[in-house]
């Protein structure tokens, strides 16, 4: 029985499988761009010149890649017998909402979707290890 834990946020995810006793981890960098609007009135008076901030452009870059960043992470899911998500933020249940709109094999093996602060390596393989021995 191989159980995965995935802690994740927008920067990176932590993997965690832990198969009988072996544990493995392994972290994926997301390479998404971190968004900084630079636009607004170069003038303190009313109608001065504006400069167009393009959010779509941006909106569906990050799309695209949150959707490679998720794919990355899947690749390393497919022989797991049941998955854990946490992480902080809404990063962890982007991440499942996805699994159940597209992967459903793999969505069928999440036991659940959780809440957590940023952690140390350690932590995030002993908060796995207690998940998966308590449940």
């Amino acid at each position: 029985m191989k159980n995965t834990g995935i802690w994740l946020d927008k920067e990176k995810a932590h993997i965690v499988t832990i198969d009988n006793k072996n544990e493995k981890f392994e972290t994926i960098q997301s390479n998404i761009e971190h968004y900084h609007i630079h636009g607004g009135s170069g003038t303190p008076s009313k109608g001065g010149p504006q400069d167009v901030v393009q959010d779509s452009r941006y909106l569906e870059r990050e799309k695209h890649q949150f959707k490679t960043y998720f794919k990355n992470i899947i690749d390393k899911l497919n022989d797991s017998s049941s998955i854990v998500i946490f992480g902080p933020a809404q990063t962890n249940e982007r991440f499942a909402k996805t699994l159940r709109k597209n992967y459903n094999a793999l969505a069928i093996k999440i036991k659940a979707v959780k809440k957590a602060d940023s952690m140390t390596d350690n932590q995030v393989k002993a908060w796995v290890r207690d998940f998966f021995t308590s449940s």
